[in-house]
């Protein structure tokens, strides 16, 4: 997806870190990380898991070869001892955490990795890149989803973001529950189902509007989508029925007053005899105009810049924090960025009737487990070996059944506390 080694996808910090603790002996003392967020964005009330999947496959690849070893050596910012040590590298601990499509809250531990200091804050920044980008997307994506109430959505936002950028974003989008993609590449690389027909410069660049639909018809059949607002939108829809007849797939419109146009255009067609063509809105489509278009005839939306923009929140927010050091509980103390020491353990409980109540953590410790807790961590690397993470769409309804889980109120799109409260059991 890109042409850096996952190695150099990381700041010189962490690599000057390992260089003076393998000078000074430290390197090797055994030490607990932890991913979480002291917060949600403004205005959210869950956040959602996304990125493991990925992020197992350049851990996998994790490995300094020829080529950055020599890029090491001319930067000249680490010793040759740690050049060395850098050469046979390969992580070796452990990573757990929850599972892709998991919702979390503040202060849930999303990510534990364990190892020797020197191996595991090697990752850290990778970790954060591939989770803070890809958990942004999903819960963006996911408000959205809830906002369409069951039709569908398709992810168009490429052209809005870095072309690797691109391709994450497709996948978180579709793990939140997002019918398609317009990214070919997602589609090769994760199986996603992609879409597209045509743009307005291919209806500018014949004579006339009907010429260009009878050619896209001629060439991809009547079972295609009609863009029928680079003119007129009435006259537009006018002619795309004439020209494919009433059994046309569907139209899009991409500009205007989308609730007022849906409406005029359902009448339009309808009167055509069109009554099962599809009505496909896009252009800037967010959760909030998604919301605001429940109650007009419109099938399906496409959204582009605030998906991979994450409407807003373009981070998650995740920190990675050491939290324990040879089986001692370590804490930060700075204002407003405080830590709880120790390795976290996390259930989430739930009412008889499936509903969640609460989220609790412990630290250096596993709660009592209750009727309906649910255990939320997972292994994901042990003793350095990849443990088989589900498939895409496996946690596409790991998420789906998190979100029936929660209460009504937590997918509201109005500013408001997290959907369920996160209890912090510390050490004693």
């Amino acid at each position: 997806m890109n042409s850096f080694a996952p190695v150099l996808l990381t700041d010189q910090y962490e690599l000057t870190m390992v260089s003076a603790a393998l000078r000074d002996g430290t390197a090797d003392r055994r030490c607990v990380f932890e991913v979480f967020a002291r917060r949600l964005p403004a205005g959210r009330r869950y956040g959602v898991v996304a990125g493991p999947g990925r992020l197992v496959e350049l851990i996998r690849d994790f490995r300094f070869t020829g080529t950055e070893i020599d890029f090491l050596r001319r930067a000249g910012f680490v010793e040759e001892r740690a050049i060395a040590w850098l050469a046979d590298y390969r992580f070796r601990g452990d990573i757990e955490g929850y599972a892709e499509g998991e919702l979390f809250f503040p202060g849930s531990p999303i990510l534990t990795v364990s190892g020797t200091f020197a191996e595991c804050v090697l990752l850290e920044t990778l970790i954060l890149s591939v989770l803070n980008h890809d958990s942004a997307i999903a819960a963006a994506a996911a408000r959205m989803v809830t906002a369409a109430r069951g039709r569908p959505i398709i992810e168009m936002g490429s052209r809005r973001t870095h072309e690797a950028a691109a391709v994450a974003a497709a996948r978180a989008a579709y793990l939140a529950g997002f019918a398609s993609t317009s990214n070919l590449a997602a589609g090769e690389r994760y199986g996603i189902p992609t879409t597209g027909t045509s743009a307005h410069a291919f209806t500018l660049l014949h004579d006339d509007e009907p010429a260009a639909f009878a050619s896209q018809v001629a060439t991809l059949g009547k079972n295609t989508t009609l863009l029928v607002d680079t003119y007129d939108i009435a006259q537009g829809i006018r002619n795309a029925i004439a020209v494919a007849g009433p059994d046309l797939r569907a139209v899009r419109i991409d500009s205007g007053d989308l609730s007022i146009l849906a409406d005029q255009s359902r009448e339009l067609l309808d009167s055509l005899g069109a009554t099962d063509t599809k009505i496909i809105v896009s252009g800037d489509m967010d959760e909030y105009s998604i919301a605001t278009l429940a109650a007009e005839p419109v099938d399906m939306y496409g959204a582009g810049t605030a998906v991979v923009t994450g409407s807003g929140a373009p981070t998650a927010g995740l920190v990675y924090k050491l939290v324990e050091v040879e089986g001692r509980p370590v804490v930060k103390r700075s204002e407003n960025k405080a830590t709880v020491g120790g390795r976290k353990t996390a259930v989430r409980r739930h009412k008889p009737t499936g509903t969640a109540t609460e989220e609790i953590v412990m630290s250096q410790g596993v709660p009592d487990h209750r009727p309906n807790d649910r255990l939320l961590q997972r292994s994901f690397v042990a003793g350095g070996e990849i443990v088989e993470p589900p498939t895409l769409r496996e946690s596409r309804e790991h998420l789906r059944q998190c979100l029936i889980s929660i209460p009504w109120e937590g997918l509201k799109l109005s500013a408001g506390d997290p959907a369920i409260p996160v209890t912090i059991v510390p050490t004693a």
